[in-house]
């Protein structure tokens, strides 16, 4: 069985934001007090203007974090562990209530369609006290594959 080579595609914006659409697994990293990284799963859509966007609690590490330091890192990845993902750095806003709901309504409708019921899915996000935080992107690396490198493909 021939192995799998590994590969990347460097994209331009515009293919960059569809890749992103449809993936909603990533791990946000934020830098903690004293420079130090923190990693978070997060489930991250991907809003009209392109942004990646993510649901949170104004207390987590990550809305923290952000409002000290606003440079995050994400790697977006596919489903599949072994399908593409990539690698974006973004410079964020945290977003809380009132001024989070619309923007959490938008979150919401990129990952999973539309609500049956907005009013009650707004009462929701006001009841939990949510945040949104939004992700621009500022530069990016190649969509990658993993696998073997071409040299070793066929040993």
């Amino acid at each position: 069985m021939a192995r799998r080579i590994a590969r990347n595609r460097t994209v331009d914006r515009e293919t960059l934001v569809e890749f992103l659409r449809p993936r909603h697994r990533a791990v946000l990293i934020t830098r903690r007090s004293g420079n130090r990284l923190q990693s978070s799963p997060v489930a991250c859509g991907v809003d009209p203007e392109g942004r990646l966007v993510v649901s949170t609690y104004p207390e987590r590490a990550k809305a923290v974090n952000l409002r000290r330091d606003r440079r995050a890192t994400a790697l977006v990845l596919s489903d599949d562990f072994d399908d593409p993902w990539v690698q974006i750095d973004c410079e964020a806003e945290v977003l809380d209530l009132p001024e989070a709901l619309d923007p959490l309504v938008e979150y919401y409708r990129s990952i999973a369609g539309e609500h049956p019921d907005w009013d009650e899915y707004r009462r929701a996000m006001l009841a939990q006290g949510k945040s949104l935080i939004r992700l621009s992107v500022l530069t990016w690396g190649p969509i990658a594959v993993g696998g073997f490198p071409a040299g070793l493909a066929d040993d």
